[in-house]
């Protein structure tokens, strides 16, 4: 039985010889790594830098950084017909059309690009690669047109439609071995499209398309590029790296500007009103946070503010949540609901907003949305002061492989009442006006949704990656010319076409929308983040969308992002909010405590299905400065169905699942404790206010209900003297306890020798400890305010905050050492917290 996906694209001749490559370490670079590695070791030890051993200020490490180790290079080749990576056969009966071409790689790690060849041209072709059996697989496919999700299995026939991610496990063989993790990225070659799918017979096949049935290939040299390694998130990386050295059309994450708006709460107004949102209820929103004491100092201006036809109400049009996707914009200044606000004719109503969000409620950041195309339905063709555009109609075509998943009602409606399609040698022109004007009105960004129609529409343009492409170019330079801060939010946007067209823009939405009124939408949301996010994060800053703080799943939807290095922002309707929660997030400034990577799903979570499985807790990575978080959420009942095609909720009940978490869930936290840590760790679980010391590679224990959560801060144990141990964990009312503490430096009286007590303290030893006199300083510099906790293994003799002596608690079970911050006057000010033991 063949594929869903263009059963006559298939191509069954061998008009191509099979290439076997080879690629091998350059052994004359070895002696320098090793030089490089040697050097790096040699530090001097702590016993010679006695005043100051402790340093957590060291930079973060890149997603790519890793513990392990260095994964090598990958030797990938086609042997017997059988692709085989490290020794193992990943696929087998690779077709004889099938070719290999070394990749450069990056440093001394070089992948593979797959291609193949046909007998005739064609606007798309599937091309069998080989079959897949018996190794577990992870795959990002798009569900729908705009949104990918994740897909577990280990056969060919489980690979969805539309996969524009795979990463395969290779166990190994016996104890001691390393497993070894291949990744597949389908790629743009030219003016083609590349994604990966599975048929009846295992057989992992490329769909190579190019949206356009008068722009033909007969073959492709780089479709698929294949590493490999012994680190998933380095193998990850160094991919995305390598292609972004072939391929030369678009950025890795690492090199762009993040926009300062992530670091300060949000409110947008999408959930709160929808279509219908006016100025008055932009107004009433921002007061009511700021009178709650969890200021918003950004704001989106979404759907709902822009001139559109005045279309009567349509029984035939598709409406959801008040969007009419039919409609075309008229004018790029803002309609009238937004210019009713009794002030000077002479001042627009779109700035009159603006200024008043950041005089009133002092809102730094205001960003505007837009699709973009312009509007849902493009922009009206010759409208009153847009002719210059070129606009004219369009009738969107999916692809074959979208057409396979969920049908969708955006392009139901588009493809009967057409799309206006701004020229494409004028879509600059539009973008750059339209921001101007919003520049001018002092927004600093925008939003731009509803990007992956512009696929649909590359016939006759040079086909779906041309069209794509110039479209983002042209909104890239807009950007950088009219918002200095690369105000740009990516959205409706998971198609490889933009992803690998994207130079400049920095973050992006990371799966489908938070629906409110949607059961069977809350753990699928969290758990198609935490996988989308390791593809997505190598390009952008994942983005997990707003939430209502006032909702049945509002803490589970909170404390996933407080961990996902994202921007967090809600969308309650003024006077519906759940100040308890947010001032979990949000600290009294409007900043939050924002983790410093991409949260992506632990290792071991890598290849378990935590939404359908029944058995598998989600469990999401990430860091701080001095220490690492391991979020742990019980994703199960609801994904998505390729039966009905769409979200459901397929077990009522699912059941109480227990897991563990350990600090080695951290895939970097030993390069954020530095050479000299032990492995020891101090965890704080933040629902359960638990702390305790837990010893290198010991686990600890996690039962959760559907829609619980537990989150466990990591922070690393260190030896300030001997019988004197000591880690900073934060501010523990907070989600993200940890990513309150900036630094940590530890100083030591140079006079003085610790005086030794058990670890474990009794009265007597307590006693003793209170009178001895001061060994070390523990220098902490901190934000925000309330309770900050560290553990300390004996009681210290006095803290001060600021050099101002303070009260603290200290509980000798379990180590807790507690002081309370108080309420900052500066923005992100950093306290210095000190601790005398």
């Amino acid at each position: 039985m063949e594929s869903n996906v263009a059963k006559s694209g298939r191509v069954e001749d061998g008009s191509c010889s099979k290439f076997n490559t080879h690629p091998a370490l350059d052994f004359k670079r070895i002696p320098l790594v090793f030089a490089l590695v040697f050097l790096s070791g040699s530090s001097s030890s702590t016993l010679n830098r006695p005043l100051s051993f402790w340093r957590f200020n060291k930079a973060l490490p890149s997603v790519s950084e890793s513990s392990s180790t260095m994964t090598v290079t990958p030797n990938i080749s086609i042997n017997d017909g059988n692709l085989v990576v490290h020794g193992k056969t990943i696929l087998t009966g690779v077709p004889e059309n099938i070719v290999l071409t070394p990749g450069s790689g990056v440093g001394l790690v070089a992948g593979t690009f797959i291609g193949a060849t046909a007998s005739h041209s064609k606007s798309l072709h599937v091309f069998p690669v080989g079959a897949l059996e018996g190794h577990r697989f992870m795959c990002l496919f798009r569900f729908k047109l705009w949104w990918m999700t994740q897909r577990m299995g280990s056969c060919g026939k489980e690979v969805p439609l539309e996969t524009q991610f795979m990463l395969v496990e290779t166990k190994a063989d016996g104890e001691g071995g390393d497993d070894i993790y291949t990744v597949f990225l389908p790629l743009l070659e030219g003016q083609f499209r590349s994604a990966l799918q599975g048929n009846e017979r295992n057989e992992l096949e490329i769909c190579l398309e190019s949206g356009d049935s008068d722009v033909q290939t007969n073959q492709g040299l780089c479709l698929v590029y294949v590493h490999a390694g012994t680190n998933p998130f380095e193998v990850i990386t160094q991919a995305v790296k390598a292609v972004e050295k072939h391929m030369q059309t678009f950025v890795h994450r690492e090199k762009k500007k993040l926009p300062s708006f992530l670091d300060w709460f949000g409110w947008c107004t999408w959930d709160a009103f929808y279509t219908d949102v006016t100025a008055e209820g932009v107004e009433e929103g921002l007061k009511s946070l700021n009178e709650g004491g969890t200021p918003p100092r950004f704001l989106i201006v979404d759907d709902g503010w822009q001139q559109i036809e005045s279309k009567p109400k349509d029984s035939n049009v598709v409406v959801q949540e008040g969007a009419q996707f039919a409609s075309r914009l008229t004018g790029i200044k803002e309609n009238e609901k937004f210019q009713k606000n009794g002030h000077s004719e002479q001042v627009s109503g779109l700035k009159h907003v603006v200024d008043q969000a950041k005089q009133h409620h002092n809102v730094k950041f205001v960003y505007v949305w837009h699709a973009l195309a312009g509007y849902w339905g493009g922009v009206k063709p010759a409208a009153s002061g847009m002719e210059h555009y070129d606009t004219f109609l369009a009738y969107p075509v999916s692809s074959p492989g979208v057409m396979g998943n969920q049908p969708d009602i955006v392009m139901d409606s588009l493809s009967v009442h057409g799309l206006g399609l701004v020229h494409p040698k004028k879509v600059f022109n539009f973008y750059n006006e339209l921001h101007a004007y919003l520049a001018s009105c002092g927004v600093d960004g925008v939003k731009v949704d509803v990007q992956n129609i512009i696929e649909t529409l590359g016939s006759g343009h040079g086909g779906r990656v041309s069209l794509t492409r110039s479209y983002h170019q042209a909104l890239e330079a807009s950007v950088a010319r009219n918002f200095p801060d690369n105000g740009c939010i990516s959205c409706m946007c998971h198609n490889t076409d933009g992803l690998y067209s994207s130079k400049q823009t920095a973050v992006v939405r990371a799966s489908d929308d938070f629906y409110p009124r949607d059961p069977a939408s809350h753990t699928i949301h969290i758990s198609s983040v935490a996988y989308n996010t390791l593809f997505l994060g190598e390009f952008m800053q994942p983005d997990w969308d707003m939430f209502h703080s006032l909702h049945p799943a509002a803490d589970y939807h909170g404390a996933a992002r407080s961990i996902g290095g994202c921007a967090i922002y809600v969308s309650d309707k003024p006077g519906n909010h759940n100040f308890d929660l947010l001032r979990k997030l949000v600290l009294p400034d409007g900043s939050v405590l924002r983790a410093k990577l991409p949260g992506r799903p632990t290792r071991d979570s890598l290849f378990a299905d935590p939404a359908r499985d029944g058995t598998s807790l989600l469990k999401i990575w990430n860091v701080n400065k001095c220490s690492g978080v391991v979020g742990v959420f019980n994703c199960q009942g609801a994904g998505w169905c390729k039966v009905e095609k769409k979200t459901r909720i397929h077990d009522t009940s699912p059941g109480t699942l227990t897991g563990s978490v350990r600090a080695i869930d951290v895939d970097v936290l030993a390069q954020i404790a530095g050479d000299d840590w032990s492995g020891e760790t101090v965890v704080y679980a933040h629902k359960s206010g638990e702390v305790f010391r837990l010893p290198k590679d010991v686990s600890v224990p996690v039962t959760l209900k559907v829609l619980e959560y537990e989150l466990f801060h990591f922070c690393p144990l260190k030896e300030v003297m001997p019988n004197i141990s000591f880690a900073p964990i934060g501010l523990l009312d907070m989600f993200n306890s940890s990513g309150a503490v900036e630094e940590v430096v530890i100083h030591l009286a140079s006079d003085k020798k610790s005086e030794l007590f058990d670890e474990v303290p009794s009265e007597f030893t307590t006693s003793l400890a209170e009178n001895r006199s001061s060994t070390a300083t523990i220098a902490i510099k901190t934000r925000g305010c309330g309770r900050f906790g560290a553990y300390s293994s004996q009681r210290p003799l006095k803290c001060t905050i600021d050099k101002a002596e303070t009260e603290f608690e200290y509980d000798s079970a379990t180590g807790l050492l507690t002081v309370t911050i108080p309420i900052q006057t500066e923005e992100m000010y950093k306290w210095l917290v000190e601790i005398h033991v």
